[in-house]
């Protein structure tokens, strides 16, 4: 039996590592670590050392075409294809208020959170292909980006926010445009990572509770486990596998 060969962006910490950690623990998998900064990476590499025959730990910077490119190669020639990406990478580095929200800050946000996916996409959709009829896609969005809730809350969630509704929409256009595809946008929860403690310095985005990244990882990859196509699309969904308005 082949294994199921996974690629994880934005692996050096927070919910990316904790995928990787549960994934390689599977048996029958091979899991490629996308990160900025390899050398960096001491707790990937930690993990690398304990599955050696299973973790792979490869430089992925976000919207960088050659870099996507380059790691993909790598992936090429280890296995030669790809069953499931999850686009991970992202930021939320700024929360404000529309008046105080600098426009570069938008643009920051909108080029690693939509941008990035766009062109990890793009780099890793022959691979996928090569798979299996029904590759998975997998984009980790947020509450935060959903029109009926996410721009409702008080807190300056504009530059995130909006940047994760984009990658929603640009999800299920995935989904539409890709025959066989499986893409979906996924809502994580509320985790302990350092984007949270970084949010929770700001007025009322304290006032969210976090879970621990495990609980989080332990509900995405089920739900990314279970997954199939359906006429109408996934649909935006959270870790529990419940389905999340727009």
């Amino acid at each position: 039996m082949s294994p199921t060969v996974y690629l994880v962006s934005g692996a050096n910490r927070g919910i990316g590592l904790g995928l990787v950690t549960s994934l390689v623990a599977r048996p029958d998998v091979v899991v490629f670590a996308g990160c900025r900064n390899p050398a960096g990476a001491s707790d990937l590499t930690t993990l690398a050392s304990k599955y050696p025959s299973k973790l792979h730990i490869v430089k992925l910077t976000s919207c960088d075409e050659v870099d996507n490119k380059a790691a993909v190669e790598e992936i090429r020639n280890v296995v030669g294809r790809l069953d499931v990406v999850i686009s991970n990478a992202g930021i939320g580095n700024f929360f404000g208020q529309a008046l105080e929200t600098p426009p570069e800050k938008m643009d920051e946000h909108f080029h690693v959170n939509v941008t990035g996916t766009l062109v990890l996409f793009q780099a890793t959709y022959a691979l996928l292909k090569a798979s299996t009829p029904s590759p998975k896609f997998v984009c980790i969005s947020s509450m935060g980006g959903t029109i009926g809730s996410g721009a409702r809350f008080p807190g300056g969630l504009l530059a995130y926010g909006a940047s994760k509704c984009a990658l929603n929409y640009l999800a299920v256009k995935l989904y539409f445009e890709h025959e066989g595809l499986i893409c979906f946008p996924i809502h994580p929860g509320e985790l302990k990572t350092d984007m949270s403690n970084f949010a929770k310095q700001h007025p009322l985005l304290d006032l969210m509770e976090a879970m621990p990244v495990d609980e989080g990882v332990k509900g995405i990859l089920d739900v990314i486990d279970h997954a199939t196509r359906k006429p109408d699309g996934l649909g935006f969904v959270s870790y529990d596998g419940t389905a999340l308005p727009w």
